[in-house]
């Protein structure tokens, strides 16, 4: 298991590697609810990729190392917690019968971030995506209910597999402590050079905030 968790974590760094250079700064409107996947995230600390690291940058990776203990925990799921995967089996046929499905086949710099942007007051939309998707969803039928002893296995199942999903995660920082140099030279090298230009930028804006040709009246 550690061999092959060690080979996934170095194939998910080298991919991500392979796409920060292609990274640039974002130009629209920032979000204001933080991002829960990364706000806090044990992964991106140990990957040493601070919170003066732009969010895109962090997405990228955190996202395609919980892919790899999502992986590791459905694995185990399957093998061990036969009750709790019959549920996840219901709800992906349920999840199969709907049309619609926007959140998913996205790359990994998007995957699990709001489908809409933030609404800007007084400026409704006429539709949003997640609206669309949620709307699909309501037409397709429930999943049955469970006995109250079903209820009590199927809770200790979901411990069981936290747990797991809690140990894999340990050990995956542990492995990418190992990557945390060739991490933090793709940063020096390919996204400090857009925010200090970015910075720049904005200091001549605020230095010269009118054009020194155009005539002033008063």
């Amino acid at each position: 298991m550690e061999r092959s968790l060690e080979t996934q974590v170095s194939q998910a760094v080298d991919a991500w590697l392979r796409w920060v250079p292609r990274w640039e700064p974002a130009t629209h409107r920032g979000r204001v609810a933080p991002c829960r996947r990364c706000l806090g995230s044990p992964v991106l600390s140990a990957a040493g990729l601070g919170s003066d690291v732009p969010h895109g940058v962090q997405h990228g990776l955190s996202t395609r190392i919980k892919t790899i203990v999502d992986h590791a925990v459905a694995e185990y799921t399957s093998r061990n917690l036969p009750m709790l995967q019959a549920e996840l089996d219901q709800q992906s046929a349920r999840n199969r019968a709907r049309s619609y499905r926007p959140a998913e086949g996205l790359e990994p710099e998007f995957e699990g971030l709001p489908l809409d942007p933030d609404p800007v007051p007084g400026a409704p939309f006429l539709f949003t995506l997640s609206g669309l998707a949620s709307e699909e969803e309501s037409q397709v039928p429930s999943l049955p209910p469970l006995s109250d002893e079903a209820k009590t296995a199927l809770r200790r199942e979901v411990a069981l597999a936290d747990e797991y999903a809690n140990l894999i995660g340990r050990e995956v920082c542990r492995v990418l402590l190992h990557h945390r140099l060739r991490i933090h030279a793709a940063v020096v090298e390919y996204v400090e050079p857009q925010i200090e230009a970015m910075l720049s930028e904005l200091s001549q804006a605020l230095d010269a905030p009118f054009d020194p040709n155009e005539e002033i009246g008063f």
